[in-house]
C-alpha cells in the first residue's frame, strides 16, 4: 500500500498544482512550517512567561500549558476526515487563520486589563484546537509535495526535519530575545504575523485537492484507525514513538533541571545541551534529506536510535566534565536527525491514498500520547530515587525499546520501499 503517487507526477484528483514551477509547492510547504513553527516557539515562550508573570504561580502555568497541549492532541487526532474531505491546504489556511485570531485576543485584551486567567485558558485551548490541524494538514501535504516536485519522500520528509530542527535551534533564542525586549504580551504579536503570512503562502503554493467521497465522520475517522489496526510495523512505530516522547519529556521537562541544579551547571548548561543537540539534528537531517533515499532505513534507524537514545542519560548520571557531556549530547543529535525522515517516508508509503489525511494525523497524536506524562513520570522517580538512579532507569527503558527493532521480524519491513517519483 502506499500513498505517493508512482508515476512521477501527482494525480489529478488528490494533488493539482497550481500553476508554476513544480517545485514551488516543496519551497513554499517549507517556508510555511519555518513560519508557522517560529510562531509556535514564540508562544511556547511568551505564553508561560505571561502567566508566570502575572500570576506569580507555577502551577498555573502547568495548568496554562497543559490547557493548550491537550486541546492541541485532540484535535490534530480528529482532524483526519476533513483533511481527506476538503483537502489539507483548505484545513491549513483556515486553521492557520484560526489560530492565529486565538492569539490575537491574548495581547489585545491583556493590554486593555480585560485577560483574566480562566479566559486565557479558554483561548490558549482554542490555539491548541487550530493549531492541531494546521500542523497537522502540513504534515499530510508530504505525499503530494514529495509526488508533485518529483522528489523521494525521504528528500521531503529530510528537509521538513530540518527546518522543525532549525526553528527549535535558532527560533527559540530569537523568541526569548523578542520576549525579553518586547514582553511577553506585545511579541504574541509576532506569532499572529507568522501564522497569517504562513497561510498565505500555503494558499498560493500548496498543492490543491478536489473534494473527497463524502461520508458519515465517525466512520470516515474509524476507516483511518483501522489502517493503523491492521499494519503491525505501524503499530510499532507509534508504540516505540510514544514511549521514547515520553522519556525525552521526563528528560527535558524535569531531569535535566534537577541534574542542573544538583550539580551546580546552572540553567545555561541546559540551553547548551539542548542547542548542541539540536545543532547536530540539523546537519544530519540535512544529510538525510540529501541521501536518505540511498540509506538502508533499518541499520540507520538502529544505529541513530542508539547513539541519539540511552548515552544522554548515562552521561548525565557520571560525574564527567560538561564538555563530555555536550560531545555525547552532539553525537545524540547527529544520530536523531536521520530518525523522522526515515519514520516519516515508511508511514506515508504505507498509508493508502485518501487516507493520508486521517491516518497520518491520528499516528501522530498516538506518538504524542505520552508527553503530558512525561514529566509527572520523572518527577515521581527523581523524588522516589534519587537523579542518578532516575537517569539509569530512563536509559535503560530508552535501550530496551529502541532495540526492538533488531529483534522483532515486523522491523524487517522498514527496507521494504514503495516505488518513488524519479528525482528532477
Amino acid at each position: 500500500m502506499s500513498g505517493v503517487p508512482t508515476d512521477g507526477a501527482a494525480s489529478e484528483q488528490d494533488t493539482r498544482q497550481p500553476p508554476g514551477p513544480r517545485r514551488l509547492i516543496l519551497v513554499g510547504l517549507l517556508l510555511a512550517q519555518a513560519l508557522s513553527l517560529t510562531g509556535t516557539r514564540l508562544s511556547a515562550i511568551a505564553l508561560p512567561w505571561l502567566v508566570i508573570t502575572t500570576t506569580g504561580s507555577a502551577v498555573l502555568t502547568g495548568v496554562a500549558a497543559f490547557a493548550q497541549m491537550g486541546p492541541y492532541v485532540v484535535a490534530k487526532a480528529a482532524c483526519g476526515p476533513l483533511l481527506d474531505r476538503f483537502g489539507p491546504r483548505r484545513v491549513v489556511i483556515v486553521a492557520e487563520v484560526g489560530a492565529g485570531v486565538a492569539v490575537l485576543a491574548v495581547p489585545v485584551l491583556h493590554l486593555h486589563g480585560a485577560l483574566s486567567f480562566p479566559l486565557l485558558c479558554v483561548l490558549v485551548a482554542l490555539v491548541g484546537v487550530m493549531s492541531g490541524p494546521a500542523d497537522g494538514g502540513k504534515n499530510a501535504m508530504v505525499p503530494s509535495v514529495a509526488a508533485g516536485a518529483r522528489v523521494p519522500l525521504e528528500r521531503v520528509t529530510g528537509l521538513s526535519g530540518t527546518v522543525e530542527r532549525l526553528a527549535t535551534t535558532v527560533g527559540t533564542g530569537l523568541a526569548g530575545a523578542l520576549v525579553a525586549w518586547l514582553g511577553a504580551a506585545p511579541s504574541l504579536f509576532v506569532t499572529v504575523g507568522t501564522f497569517s503570512v504562513a497561510a498565505v503562502v500555503i494558499a498560493l503554493s500548496g498543492p490543491r485537492q478536489t473534494p473527497g467521497e463524502a461520508e458519515p465522520y465517525l466512520a470516515s475517522l474509524l476507516a483511518g484507525a483501522s489502517v493503523i489496526g491492521r499494519d503491525k510495523l505501524l503499530v510499532s512505530i507509534f508504540a516505540m514513538s510514544a514511549v521514547t516522547n515520553l522519556l525525552d519529556a521526563a528528560l527535558f521537562s524535569v531531569v535535566l533541571p534537577v541534574w542542573a541544579a544538583q550539580t551546580g551547571a546552572g540553567p545555561a548548561a541546559v540551553g547548551l545541551l539542548a542547542a548542541t543537540m539540536s545543532a547536530g539534528a540539523v546537519v544530519a537531517s540535512m544529510l538525510a534529506a540529501g541521501i536518505g533515499h540511498r540509506m538502508p532505513r533499518r541499520v540507520t534507524y538502529l544505529l541513530g536510535f542508539l547513539v541519539a537514545g540511552a548515552p544522554r542519560f548515562v552521561v548525565l548520571a557520571l560525574d564527567v566534565p560538561l564538555s563530555v557531556s555536550l560531545a555525547v549530547f552532539a553525537v545524540a543529535g547527529l544520530g536523531a536527525g536521520f530518525l523522522n525522515p526515515i519514520i516519516g517516508a515508511v508511514i506515508f508509503e504505507r498509508i493508502p491514498d485518501g487516507l493520508v489525511g486521517r491516518v497520518s494525523v491520528l499516528g501522530s497524536s498516538l506518538a504524542w500520547a505520552g508527553i503530558p506524562f512525561g514529566g509527572l513520570i520523572g518527577g515521581a522517580l527523581v523524588a522516589g530515587i534519587a537523579l542518578s538512579p532516575t537517569l539509569l532507569l530512563l536509559g535503560g527503558a530508552y535501550l530496551v525499546t529502541t532495540t526492538l527493532p533488531a529483534l522483532l521480524p515486523t522491523w524487517r519491513e522498514l527496507d521494504r520501499r514503495a516505488s518513488l517519483p524519479p528525482q528532477a
